[in-house]
């Protein structure tokens, strides 16, 4: 089926889609390489438009939209979904996200971005929202409940994107049998909010006996996510501090005002909540896509690995204490060294915030079924990190 690669209104490139591979078998015309999704340009050869590393990559990029491999309790997903893969949710609604803007048209159609964006047009997310959170679901049977922004989440944790008062919030659920994701969103939010650090806002929330983490979509229509990993794509790797200085170059030589301080607070965040999956595409920047334009750093989201106790005993809470700086596994001492001047920080604004985390806690404690004495080698941890930041600041 020939299809149309759109962003927004413009026609990026005219292909042959395979629906069910869900790979591009040819390309007729690249329309403007300047609007394809930004990881495809490193990839893009002029003179061979079917040049197989951009047609392989152009159908790796789509069929990664959709739900992951990873996703915990896939199998069960798919099942009340009623569907054998997550790549099959790609063509129920024109791979459509609400990270991006980028869409496949039907060669023909006079179909509009603004007709079926999922910004402006309402969709049906109670089925989906049931089955990706709920312990007991039945398999769902309306198909406008597959036309849906739940076809193109990433990520490994349960999720739903809902509709609230015209806003649309993702909840996110914890991981497997844990249930302490949710409350480090949230933590991470209110340490932001304290230091004034950009930021999505997380709030909790409850979906029948689940506790979840809920967020605004920080995405409009009139812009995207770029990555770090798309970013870094097309750049020369070094394993080294280098990754980082050469991404701060390009931000800066983009126009991102005051990128490197932005990005630094990312990693004070880590630092003191022990971020271990700050992986290359939970940051970024937001790109214009009318004009192209870098618009500024990604706020800071996506903190749910975090606090991990590996084991505690009656003396010692026993931690990994690494983190990820781009493609390296690092101690978070280590990481932290990166920040130019720690003194700019007023650490005294994150007074009280481990009381604070511990009535958090102790609130969902019903739910949660958290023990009394988890919840204190928690906050034991949060303060001992919160000093740690503090003797480095002096």
């Amino acid at each position: 089926m020939k299809r149309i690669l759109m962003n927004k209104n413009t026609e990026v490139l005219v292909a042959e889609y395979n629906e069910t591979s869900k790979f591009f078998d040819r390309i007729y015309e690249v329309k403007d390489i300047n609007f394809a999704p930004y990881i495809l340009k490193s990839f893009y050869m002029e003179d061979d438009i079917n040049d197989t590393p951009f047609r392989t990559n152009l159908s790796e990029w789509f069929k990664g939209r959709g739900i992951p491999s990873w996703r915990d309790k896939l199998d069960l997903l798919l099942h009340r979904l009623n569907i054998t893969a997550p790549y099959e949710l790609l063509d129920k609604a024109f791979g459509l996200s609400l990270s991006d803007q980028y869409w496949l048209k039907p060669d023909g159609s006079g179909i509009t971005y603004d007709d079926i964006n999922f910004f402006d047009n309402d969709f049906d997310y109670a089925e989906f929202m049931e089955a990706s959170l709920s312990t007991n679901s039945k398999v769902i049977k309306k198909e406008s409940s597959l036309k849906t922004p739940n076809n193109t989440t990433d990520g490994m944790l349960k999720k739903a994107w809902i509709i609230d008062k015209e806003t649309r919030y993702l909840l996110k659920g914890g991981y497997k049998n844990e249930t302490l994701q949710p409350f480090n969103e949230v933590l991470a939010s209110e340490i932001c909010q304290r230091l004034g650090f950009d930021h999505v806002e997380y709030t909790i929330d409850t979906y029948k006996d689940m506790v979840v983490s809920k967020c605004p979509c920080f995405i409009t229509k009139d812009t995207e996510l770029v990555t770090c990993y798309q970013i870094r794509n097309d750049m020369k790797r070094y394993d080294s501090v280098k990754d980082y200085e050469e991404y701060i170059k390009k931000l800066e030589d983009n126009g991102i005002e005051n990128a490197r301080e932005k990005v630094e607070n990312m990693y004070i965040l880590d630092y003191i909540i022990m971020n271990e999956d700050r992986h290359l595409n939970n940051f970024g920047i937001i790109r214009d896509v009318n004009t192209l334009k870098w618009v500024d750093v990604a706020p800071i989201f996506d903190n749910g690995q975090s606090l991990n106790i590996e084991y505690y005993d009656e003396e010692e809470v026993h931690i990994s204490g690494n983190g990820r700086f781009f493609y390296e596994v690092k101690p978070f001492d280590e990481i932290i060294k990166i920040v130019k001047n720690l003194n700019r920080i007023d650490i005294s604004k994150l007074d009280g915030l481990v009381e604070w985390f511990d009535n958090l806690l102790h609130k969902y404690q019903y739910l949660t079924k958290m023990s009394d004495r988890r919840i204190e080698r928690l906050c034991i941890l949060l303060n001992r990190q919160i000093n740690k930041l503090r003797e480095k600041i002096k």
